[in-house]
């Protein structure tokens, strides 16, 4: 495999319970659905806990983004509402499908090397961004795809954890798509492909939640190469801005970064 290194793994012992104890489960073509719908709501649990008790938690609400803009409730069951339609309507079905024609997954009875498995999450993580950065790019040049397929996810300028994938079903396909694709075009073990898939679904929560808090991604990883929440949230008051959805250096090359918010100079002023 391409991102796989060296003969013996930390990650063996892991592995090997794994196979041995859940392997009908793993083997099942449905298991990346249900790994990451439920990451997805697991990961959204504690932004939306946050969102709820608002001022009640004023430690917390230092580190929102835009504090004079909170989700109401109708905003959080509108986007847990296209979230599920999405899912039981196209994601569900194209599922069971893949699971009627498919044959189970075999399971290495190697592990990847930790360092393997973390160059395939970060490799996975580059090439998304590289996808991800011309259809978003495309998608608000192009006002009829805009307009058809994309405008339903700016519905907030003020984005929040479940907006994350509050997206038209076009969008929810051809994410779905490059995230199921990329791990095969670059040869990952599947392990690193079920990391890949969580690591994404949290970075993506993370991007949408609307708090940048001081463990943050972007304020994790130095020399500003990484977007995070507070880049993401400034493409959503600024939309020609930052189309990139993890790292910068997209944006940097072809003149969409962006730093400033509208949120960021009302406060200044």
């Amino acid at each position: 495999a391409l991102f796989s290194f060296g003969e013996i793994s930390l990650l063996q012992p892991l592995w090997d319970n794994l196979r041995l104890n859940y392997r009908d489960y793993l083997r099942s073509p449905l298991f990346p659905v249900v790994l990451t719908v439920s990451s997805y709501f697991i990961i959204c649990l504690p932004f939306l806990v946050c969102d709820i008790m608002g001022d009640r938690w004023a430690w917390v609400q230092q580190f929102k983004l835009q504090p004079s803009r909170r989700p109401t409730a109708s905003t959080l069951l509108h986007c847990v509402g296209v979230t599920l339609h999405n899912h039981l309507l196209l994601v569900l079905p194209a599922s069971v499908a893949q699971w009627a024609w498919r044959p189970p997954v075999e399971l290495p009875d190697q592990a990847p090397s930790l360092f393997g498995l973390i160059a395939g999450v970060l490799g996975n993580l580059l090439l998304f961004d590289l996808q991800y950065f011309i259809w978003h790019l495309l998608h608000h040049r192009i006002r009829w795809l805009y307009v058809t397929f994309h405008a339903i996810h700016h519905k907030y300028s003020s984005p929040f954890a479940l907006a994350t994938q509050c997206l038209g079903g076009w969008e929810l396909v051809t994410v779905g798509f490059w995230t199921t694709l990329n791990p095969v075009v670059l040869r990952c073990h599947l392990l690193t492909t079920w990391v890949f898939m969580v690591v994404h679904v949290y970075v993506s929560v993370e991007d949408h939640c609307g708090y940048d808090f001081p463990w943050s991604s972007s304020r994790l990883i130095p020399f500003g190469i990484y977007g995070g929440p507070s880049k993401h949230d400034v493409h959503h008051q600024k939309p020609n801005t930052n189309f990139a959805p993890h790292f910068t250096h997209w944006d940097k090359i072809f003149g969409t970064h962006s730093d400033f918010s509208f949120s960021t100079a009302k406060a200044v002023s």
